[in-house]
């Protein structure tokens, strides 16, 4: 009997050992099941933050029509288009130096400064009669010189341009005096139509840089209100050694 006990004892101690470490694989499905169930319970949470996250970002803005007109006014101060309104017009200096380039005149109005025109245009038509009537005189002597210092005899083109007294015997009048006369005359036309052609030219860049500096101080801002102003004035010290004293004396100011 006490051998069968023993024999007993032995098998429960052999057996103990397999229940307890089955027991942990038992419990397994349980703990499983509960992660599951709290990673289903914490899951909507989790989305619903992403979800809300997702949907603050991508939310349109609201528009504010006011706010988007002051915006384009703003944006819309100034204009250098031609043909802008004379409130936001500002002229840019690049474009007017080519308008200018490209025709005298174009950009004194694309500055809107038509009042320079008729002083611009006038210049170019004196100019333009004085290079004209200079170079007809020149070429009326020119030839008349060509003419005198030839040996032909058919080239009398000098007989015009003798005093009336002489016409009507041109063989009578001193040749070789004759000839300083037309060449002095002809260096003197020559060189009044050079001179009013370098005037023209003059002219044209004048109107080039003044095209420029009325674009660059367009809105440039000059007071009326041109004085000088004396006054009495009374200078406080305020450092703190001479602290509370004054002094009198004259004050200048000017306004421009």
């Amino acid at each position: 009997m006490k051998f069968a006990g023993i024999l007993v004892w032995i098998f429960l101690a052999c057996c103990a050992p397999k229940v307890q470490a089955q027991a942990p694989l038992r419990q397994q499905p349980r703990d499983s099941a509960a992660h599951i169930a709290t990673d289903s319970l914490r899951s909507p949470e989790k989305d619903s933050l992403i979800v809300k996250a997702d949907s603050n970002i991508a939310a349109p803005v609201a528009v504010d029509p006011v706010r988007n007109k002051v915006d384009s006014v703003i944006a819309a101060t100034s204009s250098d288009n031609l043909f802008a309104p004379a409130y936001l017009f500002k002229p840019s200096p690049r474009k007017a130096v080519i308008y200018s380039a490209i025709f005298p005149g174009l950009g004194q109005i694309y500055n809107r400064k038509y009042w320079k025109l008729p002083v611009l245009y006038g210049g170019f038509v004196g100019f333009t009669y004085a290079i004209s009537w200079n170079n007809g005189y020149y070429r009326d002597y020119l030839g008349a010189y060509q003419d005198i210092m030839d040996d032909d005899p058919n080239s009398n083109r000098w007989h015009d341009m003798l005093p009336y007294s002489y016409r009507q015997d041109p063989e009578s009048v001193d040749t070789q005096w004759f000839t300083g006369v037309l060449q002095q005359r002809k260096d003197y036309y020559r060189y009044y139509r050079d001179l009013s052609i370098i005037g023209t030219v003059a002219l044209y860049l004048v109107a080039i840089v003044d095209a420029y500096v009325d674009a660059q101080l367009f809105d440039f801002d000059m007071s009326p209100d041109l004085s000088m102003r004396v006054e009495p004035a009374i200078l406080r010290e305020d450092r703190p050694a001479m602290k509370g004293n004054s002094a009198y004396g004259v004050q200048w100011s000017f306004s421009f």
